[in-house]
């Protein structure tokens, strides 16, 4: 996955939203599922977030555009050509999501010992957002549909001093149920 940093002026009135939310100090798992509501309420337009060149995406991989930075919160706009996926992996703080145009199919997973077990499975559609916090968040996603996808996601982590969002990634035997 490739990392760029890019500043939207348009992205002004929904980093104040996601701020105001931040500020009050919930729980993370709370925070992210507050956030999640503000997502489906609206998200900005994929035209406010990314210059048509950036919602092209790379061959070579998905690629995350950090859109702002500061130690309480990041906001990144995700862009997966058709098939991009993620390794599995979890992250270093709650995240809220929003997809804006393709499908995520999401599969979940559990550490059990040595193995990770397979939970569940959703397929995230335009418009539709949610969020989690760690612990519990190891997951897998993927572009399953013909189109780029675009996804808005928010971190409870500085992205611009960490460079990214994932804490581990899972190299181990998966059990499906």
């Amino acid at each position: 996955m490739k990392t760029t940093a890019i500043a939207r002026p348009d992205l002004a009135e929904f980093t104040r939203a996601v701020g105001a939310i931040v500020a009050r100090g919930l729980a993370p798992r709370d925070t992210a599922r507050t956030v999640a509501a503000l997502l489906r309420e609206g998200m900005p337009p994929v035209s406010a977030l990314l210059t048509e060149e950036r919602r092209a995406g790379d061959p070579a991989g998905y690629v995350s555009h950090v859109l702002h930075a500061r130690p309480e919160f990041s906001i990144a706009a995700v862009v997966w050509r058709p098939g991009q996926a993620t390794v599995i992996h979890d992250h270093v703080a709650w995240c809220a999501f929003g997809v804006l145009s393709g499908i995520e199919h999401e599969t979940l997973y559990r550490l059990d010992g040595d193995r990770l077990v397979e939970t569940g499975h959703a397929d995230n559609r335009p418009g539709e957002a949610g969020g989690f916090a760690p612990p519990g968040d190891i997951h897998m996603v993927r572009n399953t549909s013909a189109e780029v996808g675009v996804s808005l996601h928010v971190y409870g982590a500085d992205l611009g001093r960490l460079g990214g969002s994932i804490r581990r990634v899972y190299d181990l035997p998966v059990t499906r149920p």
